[in-house]
């Protein structure tokens, strides 16, 4: 099969020709249909994760495709099911790491890999896709809703009649938008660089955007909370300095900061004790306190219901082949949430 491999840091990922081992047991080898392109992928081709001791090895962790052969154990899924992959683990067996070969060299990979055309997955990285949802549409319920909107669903449990910020409007931070419709939010902030992607957050919900370029966050925000600072606060953009700037401008006495990004290695949050003190409160988020099995289903269902408009998500597709192209294209902020199409005909 062919797969996009990471060789070394800092260099384009190469396309070869590659072969799977035998499935061993708990793991799934699925045809992957689409892929997704998250932060994650980006931060560790350009070596921002550190030393990386797995190389080489493949990448991704959000995709949707066909059950094509499942090892021992493995009763969660069938062959001819149509799955989605994602990073975050749900419930089956939490199967061993697969390995792949191109000749003598040994290709690492880990639970779930999604930039090749066939992926031997761990039974837990797996859930069967609404028979309803397109398998391109599918890619987004492996990484950016559950986290995106887990975030607030599960980790915020917002109350009635508050306030919300979204600091940086990605894959993650649009699906944290999303769900905030959900709720009766007084007022919901969209922060962003780019005017285009406030002006979809507006489609999205958002009650006031802020260009963060241009003007000047804080101080905006406190006009729009009368000086009360914000309820809740979604960071999303990978930058410590934003981390620090979002969790500075949620209220003293119980106002929340959750972060989902994951900044480069060796960069570090800088806060005020006395923030700390005065009662403000500020966490990290692992995929949006997410379990697949139980809240895939729910997501699925708002997403019939039109509630989660995704497709306006994906306004960019490539080729396997222009795997490269797709990760420098998010790094210049080009796009949003590349998708890979990796084999279109599987629906």
């Amino acid at each position: 099969m062919k797969a996009a491999v990471l060789n070394n840091t800092n260099k384009p990922l190469n396309i070869e020709n590659i072969k799977f081992n035998t499935l061993q047991e708990g793991q799934v080898l699925v045809e992957i249909a689409y892929s997704g392109v998250c932060h994650s992928q980006l931060m560790e081709v350009r070596g921002k994760r550190g030393v990386d001791a797995w190389l080489p090895h493949l990448l991704g962790h959000e995709a949707t495709g066909i059950v094509k052969n499942i090892g021992a154990g493995v009763s969660k899924v069938q062959i001819g099911d149509r799955v989605v992959l994602g990073w975050i683990k749900g419930d089956g067996i939490d199967a061993a790491c697969a390995s792949y070969t191109n000749g003598d060299k040994i290709i690492n990979s880990g639970k779930v890999t999604t930039f090749n055309e066939f992926s031997v997955v761990s039974e837990n990285r797996l859930v069967k896709l609404d028979k309803n949802i397109p398998l391109d549409i599918g890619v987004l319920f492996g990484c950016a809703i559950p986290t995106g909107a887990g975030i607030v669903i599960n980790e915020i449990k917002p109350k009635s009649n508050t306030s919300i910020a979204i600091f940086g409007l990605g894959g993650i931070g649009l699906s944290s938008l999303m769900a905030t419709k959900l709720f009766n939010f007084e007022k919901i902030i969209a922060i962003d660089i780019e005017d285009k992607k406030l002006e979809l957050a507006k489609e999205f919900g958002a009650t006031h955007v802020i260009n963060s370029k241009t003007q000047d966050v804080s101080k905006m925000i406190q006009e729009l909370t009368s000086n009360q600072g914000l309820d809740y606060a979604v960071e999303a953009t990978g930058l410590c300095r934003i981390i620090e700037i979002a969790f500075k401008n949620v209220k003293n006495a119980g106002g929340l900061c959750v972060f989902a990004s994951h900044p480069q290695n060796g960069d570090l949050i800088k806060l005020d004790p006395f923030d700390l003190i005065c009662g403000k409160q500020i966490k990290g988020s692992w995929g949006g306190d997410c379990n697949p099995d139980r809240d895939l289903p729910k997501f699925f269902e708002l997403y019939n219901q039109g509630k989660l408009p995704l497709e306006k998500l994906l306004e960019k597709r490539y080729t396997l082949d222009e795997i490269n192209q797709a990760l420098n294209d998010l790094e210049n902020r080009e796009v949003t949430r590349p998708l890979i199409e990796i084999n279109t005909n599987l629906e």
